[in-house]
């Protein structure tokens, strides 16, 4: 499986459109705001912010909220090249089960860029879902 190549440019621009997704994020509870950018094969941006419910489990993740925007505009053929996702807090955070999960769904070829315990991290979704499958 080749793995993708982006630019510093791309992941800086990636970067700062989830941080601007962020800005957004509807966090009562938790108060930990968080922002993603979602980049597809044909190169248009969509971006997600983490929307908080009362009843918890209702919680949608920035990074599923990004995906499901491009699914929402472009239709479900959309192939997701590369995911950012920032935090508020500055502190380490990847993308949850679900979402990789998501992630993987749409592009199993995706990059992903994430503030890890070192700072700035990138993996292949596959090292961060080794076992992902797809009913394709």
């Amino acid at each position: 499986m080749a793995k993708r190549e982006f630019s510093d440019r791309q992941r800086k621009q990636l970067l700062r459109a989830a941080k601007a997704a962020m800005k957004k994020a509807y966090a009562p509870y938790s108060k930990f705001r968080v922002g993603s950018a979602v980049m597809t094969t044909s190169g248009k941006m969509f971006l997600g912010c983490n929307v908080e419910n009362a009843s918890y489990g209702m919680t949608n993740c920035a990074e599923r909220t990004a995906i499901f925007s491009a699914v929402a505009q472009l239709g479900p053929k959309i192939e997701v090249s590369a995911v950012a996702v920032v935090n508020d807090h500055g502190v380490p955070c990847s993308p949850c089960g679900a979402c990789r999960q998501v992630i993987y769904e749409f592009g199993p070829e995706a990059v992903v860029f994430f503030q890890g315990a070192n700072g700035d991290q990138q993996a292949h979704i596959t090292e961060l879902l080794p076992a992902g499958f797809r009913l394709k």
